[in-house]
């Protein structure tokens, strides 16, 4: 599935852009400010519905301006065509549409455009807290398993009811408990669900991230994922027993897949305090490359790959290594940002790939190489 034209009209600082794509490699040039990472904001708008950066539509809007609208018309293998167009007024709500025919339910358009995006808001993995990470694993999970995803929401709501209920017992004692059995034995069933298909799911995409941070470092250092969790050796419900009185004093509960956290290892240390930034960076790329692997094999068609700003703290080796991966027949269609005319060209000068590079300032897009 590729892009092959891309439209955007009052969309954040761009006031109308027709932009006619490269299928294999795009390349967006610029200084900070000027809009490069806007095109691919708009394109992951049309994947997800939303943008990465700011989840208010109306804060996308070009200012002093009503509405935006985005559409995108992509070429599947298949050789059969699609349209997806997606628009948002300050007097009316977000629509998107298939073929012109618009979603009930924009739930039901996630996943059908699959799109893997790295960005230097990535470093929360590292930086964040542990439900950051969970969010990560559940979201690439509940693109293909839709299952999951419900049993991550039943899961949450039954938690907030056994922490509301914990709360009003630790107040009243005098409380009935058999409804805290209930919802002990739906958490149990719910949990158990979760911890399973995360085990699954990282024993599957663990050695992908590893080969992939094996090739971009040239093989100088082992990348590793470990999964932490109370569930691993221990049954959930007797976990939720042996802390009732825990639970009680500090009125939340303390245990479950809510407090599951995924560390990030280089050479067997934690990268978050052993990492350089140079390594960090190359850990994200080989997950977020890893991910589009693992998307790949369960949609059979590739994803589109964003790269937004990858090249600031990484050597030029490890950049070299990186353009020579993803223009690879078997990466499709990529998009990249960058603020260095003159680094693009070197890096692609050794490479042989189609690609169109197009110059960006204050919203304006120009072509500047054609080399298809």
């Amino acid at each position: 599935m590729k892009i092959t034209e891309l439209t955007l009209n009052q969309f954040k600082n761009n006031r109308e852009s027709n932009i006619d794509l490269s299928s294999r490699i795009n390349i967006f040039v610029g200084e900070n400010g000027a809009g490069k990472t806007n095109i691919l904001d708009a394109i992951y708008y049309l994947s997800f519905c939303k943008s990465p950066q700011n989840s208010f539509d109306n804060q996308n809007i070009l200012h002093g301006e009503e509405y935006f609208m985005i559409k995108g018309e992509y070429s599947n293998s298949d050789e059969t065509n699609e349209k997806v167009h997606v628009s948002y007024s300050k007097n009316d709500r977000k629509r998107v549409k298939r073929n012109d025919k618009e979603y009930d339910r924009l739930a039901d358009h996630i996943g059908e455009f699959p799109l893997v995006m790295i960005s230097p808001a990535d470093t929360n993995l590292i930086y964040g807290g542990s439900d950051d990470r969970r969010k990560y694993i559940d979201g690439v999970i509940s693109q293909f398993d839709r299952a999951y995803l419900n049993t991550i929401l039943n899961y949450n709501k039954v938690l907030q009811q056994r922490n509301a209920f914990i709360r009003n017992l630790s107040d009243n004692h005098n409380i009935d408990k058999s409804l805290l059995q209930i919802l002990d034995s739906k958490l149990c069933q719910y949990g158990h669900d979760i911890h399973t298909k995360r085990e699954a799911f990282l024993k599957e995409f663990i050695p992908l991230v590893q080969t992939y941070y094996e090739f971009i470092s040239d093989n100088k250092e082992k990348a590793n994922i470990k999964y932490r969790s109370q569930l691993t050796n221990s049954d959930f419900c007797q976990l939720l027993r042996d802390n009732y009185r825990k639970d009680l004093a500090v009125k939340h509960s303390s245990v479950g897949i809510h407090r599951d956290d995924i560390i990030f290892e280089l050479g067997g240390f934690p990268i978050k305090k052993f990492g350089s930034q140079g390594q960090q960076k190359s850990f994200l790329i080989s997950l977020k490359v890893a991910q589009f692997e693992y998307t790949y094999k369960k949609k059979t068609y590739k994803p589109l790959l964003l790269l937004d700003d990858i090249f600031d703290k990484l050597d030029i080796h490890r950049v070299h290594q990186l353009m020579k991966l993803v223009s690879r027949n078997e990466f499709g269609q990529i998009f990249i940002t960058d603020t260095n005319k003159d680094r693009i060209e070197n890096i692609f000068q050794n490479i042989n790939v189609e690609r169109k590079v197009f110059s960006v300032n204050s919203g304006k897009i120009e072509i500047i190489v054609n080399n298809e």
